[in-house]
């Protein structure tokens, strides 16, 4: 047989996680001294002797993910082998974690069990569009491997340059940024902006990092939960309840 389809072959690596192509990752699950947590259902191939468990969380994580709603299913990795993860074609993208990066879970594909995870509340418990109230906060020694719907855009702040982001963009920032959620009119206007040119609800981010978007305002198809009237304004299942307009939270 001869086709150009057989020039896709695996990329040698000497890491743990390896691009194939800016859709597809490679996973060496023999390096490292940590197992790889991978989102439930993310394994399109693998080879050797590799088991996938589901990952047990402890009940301090279980109580905040019932209060906050804010899920990320997760297998273990373990073995002697390569696996091979993907989600829907979206873009991958191998990362350090450091000092923090605070993400929505519906962006994570994989990462490294010896990070720290976190769930933390974004702004004043505001949930609109895809920035949600709560996001995951990973910290410590480790990578991760985030999911962005195109190529992105890593957007740099400083003390002396804010940067404000569509809330239905942003994928990713360094925990060490401030956050504010802000429509810079009135209640009516907002909505009356809305409905007219698209836009209407941003965030604001001070300090120091990194803020990550994408080029797309979709939700991934895994976790579209916008729809009708809502959806149309940009809101999520919280509604007005707790902007920063005014309104408050059950």
């Amino acid at each position: 047989m001869h086709s150009t389809l057989f020039a896709h072959i695996p990329v040698n690596h000497t890491e743990r996680y390896t691009l194939q192509n800016p859709q597809l990752l490679k996973t060496d699950v023999t390096i490292g001294s940590s197992p790889v947590l991978a989102r439930q259902g993310a394994m399109v191939a693998f080879e050797g002797q590799v088991e996938f468990d589901s990952q047990y969380r402890n009940r301090s994580w279980r109580n905040v993910e019932r209060m906050t709603g804010e899920r990320l299913e997760l297998m273990r990795c373990k073995g002697n082998g390569i696996v091979y993860l993907a989600n829907f074609a979206q873009y991958l993208h191998i990362m350090e974690v450091g000092s923090g990066i605070t993400v929505d879970s519906s962006a994570v594909l994989a990462f490294d069990g010896s990070l720290n995870v976190g769930i933390v509340a974004v702004d004043s418990a505001v949930e609109v569009a895809s920035a949600g109230a709560y996001n995951l906060e990973l910290s410590g020694g480790g990578k991760v491997v985030l999911m962005t719907s195109g190529a992105p855009l890593a957007l740099e702040v400083t003390p002396e340059k804010n940067i404000c982001v569509d809330s239905d963009a942003v994928i990713a920032w360094s925990t060490s940024l401030r956050t504010q959620l802000q429509a810079p009119t009135s209640t009516s206007a907002v909505w009356r902006r809305r409905g007219s040119t698209g836009e209407g609800w941003e965030m604001h981010f001070g300090g120091r990092g990194h803020v990550l978007v994408q080029p797309s305002e979709l939700l991934p198809p895994q976790h579209v939960r916008t729809s009708g009237v809502l959806g149309q304004f940009g809101m999520g299942g919280g509604g007005l309840s707790g902007n920063s307009l005014g309104g408050s939270r059950n």
